[in-house]
């Protein structure tokens, strides 16, 4: 039987994550694009993927530019792949015509699948779902998203090798239970299989897989939002045969190597104490302690071939001057931190600057609606 999806937010992650839900005969698909749905209405999407392909002028079953105008029939699914920045709107707030009167009257609570940066970015939507006062328990599944796609223009998306997805029902103030429930497999198991071509994980506690995820992003993220500079130039090495920029260039190498490395190094360290903290053990199946060395021998493969050119989304909003996710990727790590009394100097310290930085965004773009 066809289900009726509706995606939310059709950049680069919603649209990789909905074409391959297109390529399915199980879908059919709504996509609410809001910057760009002019632009997608008329043209399409093009996706230029080393994975799917390239793709041509493609529409989903139906493009429609509001959450309320999508608001007219039952959803299996909503997958939410906007940011989540709640200083700008909170998730319930952007979903408010799905969780309130008529459609909460009319239909059921779909599953929420949340393609989002950060932690606890479930914990606002669940409480409003709760508090329509329905008898089902609302149903949140959250994913550590691994994509390296970028939204190049409006309706161009290019996308490298890499689409997964590590998936989990979300529990309140549970970061311990090992076992899915028979009705919680079912659920993740529907939600596999209406997947095209993208590599997905069950796991049966997806918190501490979620918080592997962030742990990437309060790295290396904060490293490239901070100095502005791309990651290959951290990576890269110097070119031979065939041109190419940015990279790190050997006057000052071994001081980046010493110093900006270990900086980044020193911040997963952070994160590893505070998944301690917070009950993760040092198993493959918890936090292990090699994630950190893992992730800087990954991190250096991804980003020193000549055709490397993917960045970390928030780079790309602050250069577009675009809000960013500084509160659910770094304010609520250290807010996790200060609550179980574990120091993270070095992330507070990015966190902190991050704050200006999406301040001043936030300024420019307050002054623009004034004017």
């Amino acid at each position: 039987m066809t289900q009726e999806i509706l995606v939310v937010g059709f950049g680069a992650v919603g649209a990789i994550y909905a074409y391959s839900l297109h390529r399915t005969d199980k879908v059919r698909l709504t996509v609410v694009a809001r910057g760009n749905y002019e632009l997608i209405k008329e043209h399409g999407m093009y996706i230029k993927s080393q994975r799917f392909g390239n793709v041509e002028a493609w529409k989903p079953y139906r493009v429609v530019n509001s959450i309320s105008s999508a608001a007219d029939r039952q959803y299996s699914h909503v997958i939410l792949s906007t940011k989540c920045v709640p200083e700008v709107i909170k998730t319930p707030d952007l979903l408010k015509p799905l969780i309130s009167s008529p459609y909460c009257d009319q239909f059921q609570q779909p599953v929420y699948v949340l393609l989002q940066n950060g932690l606890n970015i479930e914990v606002d939507l669940y409480r409003a779902i709760k508090a329509l006062g329905k008898p089902e328990e609302p149903v949140i599944i959250n994913t550590g998203v691994y994509v390296f796609a970028n939204l190049i223009s409006a309706n161009v998306v290019e996308h490298g090798p890499f689409a997964r997805l590590d998936i989990g029902v979300y529990r309140p103030h549970d970061y311990t239970t090992m076992v899915n429930s028979p009705a919680e497999q079912q659920v993740l198991e529907g939600l596999k299989e209406l997947f095209h071509n993208v590599d997905i994980n069950i796991y049966p506690e997806i918190q501490r897989k979620k918080f592997a995820k962030n742990m990437l992003n309060i790295a290396y993220a904060a490293c490239a939002c901070l100095t502005r500079c791309s990651l290959t130039s951290l990576f890269r090495p110097p070119p031979t045969n065939v041109p190419y920029e940015p990279y790190l260039d050997p006057v000052t190498a071994d001081r980046v190597n010493l110093y900006t490395r270990k900086w980044i190094k020193d911040i997963l360290d952070e994160c590893v104490r505070l998944g301690r903290a917070m009950g993760f053990p040092d198993s493959e199946d918890g936090l292990p302690s090699s994630i950190v060395e893992n992730s800087m021998k990954t991190s250096e493969k991804n980003y020193s071939g000549p055709d490397s050119n993917h960045n970390p989304s928030t780079l790309l909003d602050i250069e577009k001057g675009a809000p960013i996710e500084v509160e659910v990727i770094w304010g609520e790590t250290v807010r996790l931190a200060k609550e179980r009394d574990v120091e993270v100097p070095r992330i507070e310290m990015a966190y902190a600057m991050l704050l200006l930085v999406q301040n001043q965004i936030l300024r420019q773009i307050n002054s623009s609606k004034q004017t």
